[in-house]
Formats: C-alpha cells, structure tokens, sequence
C-alpha cells in the first residue's frame, strides 16, 4: 500500500482557541494576522513529517551501521560457497644442499638446488558440509535483512516521535506564553483595582503567585522545547525549522486488532529474523555432521626441481590423484560440535515462539494506546469546550460581584491544563499509530512511499556472490540518490529562541516567539493557544 505526501502533512497554522478571552476588534486583528501568518509559513516551506523521515532514513549513522553489518554478513555466502571452487598453490625454493652419492667415498658432493611447484586441489565430496555451509549462510544473510528492517523500523519510529515531540512542545511553549500574558494582565488588572479599594491585598497575591507559576511553566514549557530539538537533531539530522501539522495514519493500519495480530505474525521482522535463524542453526548442524563422513578430493600436483644430484641437472614430475579421507575418531570433539549445534537448534526454536510472543503483545499494547489515545482526545475536547464556556461565566460573574478573583484564575488554570492535554493526546495519537505500525513489520521507506531511492540489499549480495579474486569493497549506501551520503540537511529557517543582537526577555515581560521565520509574523504576539499542534 503507498500513501502520497498529504497523508503526512497539512498547512502548519497557529489557530486561535480562546475566542472568549479577547474582544471583538482583537479578536479580527489575530484572525488577519493568522492568516498573513499561513501564507508566510507556506512561502517559508515548513519541514513535513515526510521529509523528516527521508532525512533520518538517508542519514541515520545507526541505520548505515546496519547496512554495512548486513553488507559484512553477504560475505558468509562468498565464504560458504569457496568450498566448491578449487585452491591452486605454488611454491619455490632455493638453497645449499650436500649429497653423498658413494658410501665409501668420504667427499661430499655440495649442490646449489632450486625448483619450483603448483598443486592443485578440487574437493568432490565433503560429506555435504559445503552445500550446508552455503545454506547456513544464505539463512543468516536472511536474517540479517530482517534485521535490517527492524532498526530502519526504529529509526523512523525515532524521527517520527522527535518530529510529533517538537511540534506538541512548540504548541506548549506557545501556549506557556499566552497563559503568561493573560495572568500579567489580570495581575495588572488586579493592582488596579486593588489602588480603588475593589478588591483586597489578597487577591493581588493570588494574582501574582500563578503569574509566577506562569513563568516557571514557560520555563519548563521551553527547555522541553530544547530538548526535543536537540533528539530530533541526533534522529533526523539537523535542526528542525518551521514544522508543519502532522495527519493520522488511520487508512494504513489495520481495522480490528485480529487483523494487526495476523499481520503482524506474518510480516514482522523480529519474527522473520528467529525463523531465518533457526533454519541457519538446522544447517549448522547439518554441516557438522558432515565432518563426520568421508571426503574425497582430486589432486594434481607439478613440481621441478635443479641439480638434484651432481650427474641429474634436472627432474620434473607432475602427477593427478584422488584422495578419500575416512575419519575414524577425534576424541569425540567432532560428536561434542555435533550435541551442541542441536541444542542451538532447540533454543532457535523457542525463540521463534517468544519472538511471535513479543509482537503480539507489542501489537495489543500499541493497538490499546492507540484506541485510549483517540478516545481521550474526544473527552479531552469535550474538556476545553466546557472550560471555555466556564471561564467566560466565571469573568460575567466575577464582575457582577458572585465570584472572586480567585475563581477567574482557578478557571484559567483549567483551560490552559485542557488545551495542554489535547496537544499531548494528538502527539500521543501519532506516535502509536507509528508504534502499532513498527510492531506490524510496515514501518519502512517502501511501505511509506518517501521520496527516495530505496536501500536494496540485493545488489551488494549480487556482486559479493561474483567476486573471486577481488579484495576491494563497496560501500554502495542508497543507489541511484543526487546527495552525497551523511550529509545533513540544513533548513533554510531555523528556530531560535531570540534573534541574533536582541536581548533576553526580563522576567514578566512578553517573550520572542520560539520560531520565527521570514513572513511568519514573528513580529506580532503570540496567538492563543493552537489546536495541539496536530492535524485532526
């Protein structure tokens, strides 16, 4: 199944949500300002998850370390398969050697001798042990490939939580600051009224407490920030620029768990490397066995030899021979190898079961994150509706006399804790549904259609199996692709927490915006909280 980019990204637009809280005239400034907003963010070309998943796929140093350890393990067949070609060695020698060709004669005859040999060699029968050894290798290169597929899974698993982590933790930081600049107004709004006699030195203090409250969020609100920018660099490759909202996946999973489990049994990598591996230790023991039978091998051998005696200026001879070579005992080592490869055997067996086992618990549990995710998203909306509806009753009342100051800022609170929690849910939707994918085996380059030239094993296998006598290597990385391999991607526009000459914010006044980009409207105040910085 491939899935086209719109699957991965939609247009990235802060939206404001607190509608309650600002009046009419603002209220159409920040909506003319959200949308000169979005159409510089378009022009600026925000980073979508798609292109963050290319980037991680072409420049993760895990995933080439991978590649080369499969590229290593191609070479066992080379090995393998050297058991069915022929070994042609040759020697020379040179040297002082004293003959004594009359018994009764007490001279010796001192000679300066050389000579100069081939042998060759040709294995007919090895007890199977070559045909085996071939068949243990091409399982474990098999393997290796699943193993393959399993890291490339966790690499992009990693780049795609980074990615969702940047975006939920800019969403925050964006909402951190709003919720700074409404308690400083209401701390301001309070002192006012406080000079008037309206309301008394302890609301002021409550004021200013969650005011201070307020910041220390925003400063956690911006570490975090750093923090994920940081892992998404180390994942992905460079430092993230504007991002852009991220789609669920909801069309590539499957539809009922039944169907994830059935799935996942079949196309799991953790599954497929244990049976590659359990058929690798079948031929192993197989190969063994074959020590134990006889082995013949054809010999032809060429040797010449100078000044062999003081009357013999030369002598050649060549000769070819069949040689059967029957072991009968060795010490009960071979029959030891023999017991012990079986038992490799047995344990690869269970280990096919205990992997089937892991997948599917990995699928229950991602499959049930999933669903509690998406069902704590609707609660969680239904949270902030209710909310927005509170506080803007709560500001009515407060002013009519029936509720304190207290009230006001304790229904603050409770919407700033909502529209957090929906931008952790819609982060948490993302990343089960790439989780439930890894645990399916379909989290890979193909399956996700990104635009790039896909690694293929195939041909380092290819040229590795018809190589003779050649001891250079290849290191192909992904075939076919413009940019050179590890090379970072630099975004046009990176975030910075202030812009270059300009001073850091003193404590209670009104931050620079965490991301800024030409166009972006990074001049103006930061809007209201967005909608959990995920698409719906």
């Amino acid at each position: 199944m491939a899935v086209s980019s719109e699957a991965f990204a939609t247009g990235w637009c802060v939206v404001a949500s607190a509608t309650a809280r600002v009046r009419a005239p603002a209220l159409a400034a920040l909506i003319t300002g959200c949308a000169f907003f979005a159409s510089g963010a378009a022009t600026a070309r925000a980073e979508t998850l798609q292109s963050a998943l290319t980037s991680a796929y072409r420049t993760n140093p895990g995933l080439d370390a991978e590649r080369a350890r499969l590229r290593a393990t191609d070479e066992e067949g080379s090995k393998a398969r050297a058991g069915w070609k022929p070994t042609v060695t040759g020697r020379a020698e040179y040297g002082r050697v004293k003959l004594k060709t009359d018994p009764t004669s007490s001279s010796d005859t001192n000679v300066n001798q050389s000579g100069y040999g081939v042998t060759f060699t040709q294995p007919l029968f090895t007890g199977f042990r070559t045909l085996n050894a071939v068949n243990e290798a091409e399982a474990r290169i098999r393997a290796g490939r699943e193993r393959l597929r399993r890291i490339e899974a966790e690499v992009l698993l990693a780049a795609a939580t980074a990615y969702a982590d940047v975006v939920r933790d800019i969403a925050l930081v964006n909402l951190a600051k709003h919720n700074v600049q409404v308690l400083g107004q209401e701390l301001r709004a309070a002192e006012t009224r406080r000079k008037v006699g309206e309301v008394t030195l302890t609301d002021v203090a409550q004021a200013r407490a969650r005011h201070a409250k307020a910041l220390s969020s925003l400063d956690q609100a911006t570490a975090n920030l750093r923090g994920s920018r940081a892992n998404f660099r180390k994942v992905v490759g460079h430092l993230p620029g504007p991002l852009r909202a991220t789609r669920t996946l909801g069309r590539l999973l499957p539809r009922s768990m039944r169907a994830a489990t059935r799935v996942g049994l079949e196309e799991s990598p953790v599954v497929g490397e244990a049976r590659f591996e359990e058929q690798a230790a079948r031929f192993a023991v197989d190969k063994i066995w074959g020590e134990l039978l006889p082995q013949v091998r054809l010999e032809a051998t060429y040797d010449h030899t100078d000044n062999v005696t003081d009357q013999l200026r030369s002598q050649d001879s060549a000769r070819i021979m069949g040689r059967v070579t029957v072991p009968l005992y060795q010490g009960g080592e071979t029959r030891a190898r023999v017991r012990q490869a079986k038992h490799i055997h047995v344990s690869r067996i269970q280990e096919i079961e205990k992997a089937r086992t892991e997948v599917r618990a990995k699928i229950v549990a991602a499959w049930s994150q999933l669903v509690a995710a998406r069902a704590r998203l609707e609660s969680d909306l239904v949270q902030v509706r209710a909310a927005k509806t509170a506080l803007k009753g709560v500001r009515t009342e407060e002013k009519v006399g029936q509720r304190t100051l207290l009230d006001v800022l304790n229904a603050e609170q409770e919407l700033v804790e909502a529209e957090s929690a929906v931008t952790r849910t819609r982060r948490d939707i993302v990343v089960a549904e790439f989780d439930l994918l890894a645990a399916l085996g379909r989290l890979d380059s193909r399956f996700l259609s990104l635009p790039i030239a896909h690694y293929d094993p195939e041909i380092h296998y290819r040229e590795a199996k018809g190589k003779w006598f050649t001891v250079s290597i290849t290191s192909p990385g992904l075939r076919g692709r413009a940019e050179p391999e590890n090379r970072p991607e630099r975004h046009p526009y990176p975030v910075v927490a202030r812009a270059p000459g300009r001073r850091p914010p003193l404590r209670g006044e009104r931050p620079p915006p965490v991301a800024s980009s030409p166009g972006s409207g990074a001049d103006r105040p930061p809007p209201p909280a967005m909608r959990g910085g995920f698409a719906p």
